[in-house]
């Protein structure tokens, strides 16, 4: 019997946009400013290729 993807456990985000940062301590920050960091760098990394990607479309359909 396989699990499917509604029955796994959900894994909490290590950060939640918008939570209450008083609690955290420096580390805890510097940690979760890494994180959304390397994030951004993988979003942007993402965004890249999918630019690529279309403008070869652009290129290939005016030719």
């Amino acid at each position: 019997m396989s699990i499917s993807d509604d029955e796994r456990p959900k894994k909490a985000a290590a950060h939640e946009l918008g939570c209450d940062l008083s609690l955290l301590s420096v580390d805890e920050l510097s940690y979760r400013v890494q994180l959304l960091q390397d994030e951004i760098a993988r979003l942007e990394e993402e965004k890249k290729k999918k630019s690529a990607g279309r403008l070869a479309a652009e290129n290939l359909f005016r030719s």
